[in-house]
């Protein structure tokens, strides 16, 4: 559930969906597409489900949501959202929100953390059993869900600030402080969350290699994992959908990866983060 941008709203005018409508709008194709694809998909909305779909073949459909602004500041808003298989939420995407602060090159909005309801609600998640996204946040807001989480938490689609330097890429006390979570962090194969020149749209299979190499650098061979961001990305790709998602580890395995550290990249660190947050 990807809440749709508030810069559209002037565009779309009365055509703007209110939040509540466009998630249940989003929840009946979910719903609807398990329902009529069960035999090779499964929901999963805690450990036993995704357990008995991984033994018996079905892909696991893990809901998540993309910026939590329509929490709205209610609990019980968060709470309605589990109940309908919520697992993942990132709290914040680029606009400000009741849980706080999102990534930004405005250095005063980038040192801002969680309002004091997004701390609440960051307990309260760990508490439901919905993973915490740090991807978005501001560096104050993930220094906030460090101090505060006691589960791992994820960096779904983020990169190493160290090569890239955009703001959406994490410091390497970040990603230290993420492994020690026990987290996990989904390289992104956006280019300019990948190239030193932030204007590059090149997703090369070079550059998703380095980072891989210094995530395991600095966070050590449980951190890495894929996050691709496929439906929120333009530019020129080595790999430009999931099917061709075989040759990124086949250039893993040509460039000095261990098979048990591709493993892991491909999907057993996440399947950890899961174990231990579901």
């Amino acid at each position: 559930i990807f809440m749709l941008p508030e810069s559209l709203r002037e565009e779309l005018q009365e055509a703007f969906p209110k939040d509540w409508d466009y998630i249940e709008a989003l929840l009946a194709i979910y719903n609807k597409t398990i329902a009529e694809h069960g035999e090779s998909i499964g929901q999963c909305i805690d450990l036993n489900t995704y357990l008995d779909n991984k033994r018996t073949g079905k892909v696991n459909a893990i809901l998540s949501m993309e910026d939590g602004r329509a929490v709205a500041g209610k609990m019980d808003n968060l709470k309605w959202l589990r109940q309908v298989g919520v697992r993942m939420m990132a709290p914040l995407w680029n606009y400000e929100n009741c849980f706080g602060y999102p990534n930004s090159n405005d250095r005063t909005i980038m040192s801002k953390g969680l309002t004091c309801f997004g701390k609440e609600a960051i307990e309260e998640m760990e508490h439901l059993g919905i993973l915490v996204d740090v991807s978005h946040l501001s560096d104050g807001g993930f220094w906030d869900v460090v101090k505060l989480s006691k589960k791992p938490v994820m960096a779904s689609h983020s990169n190493c600030r160290a090569l890239a330097p955009h703001r959406r890429n994490l410091t390497d006390d970040m990603i230290r402080a993420l492994a020690n979570k026990g987290g996990v962090m989904g390289l992104n194969f956006y280019g300019p969350f990948l190239n030193e020149d932030s204007s590059c749209m090149k997703s090369r299979f070079p550059e998703m290699l380095a980072h891989l190499k210094y995530m395991i650098k600095v966070g050590g061979s449980d951190l890495p994992a894929i996050g691709s961001d496929f439906d929120g990305m333009n530019g020129e790709f080595d790999i430009p959908d999931c099917s061709k998602m075989q040759l990124l580890f086949e250039a893993m395995e040509r460039n000095g990866f261990t098979e048990e550290q591709i493993e892991k990249i491909a999907y057993k660190n996440v399947e950890r983060v899961i174990k231990e947050t579901f």
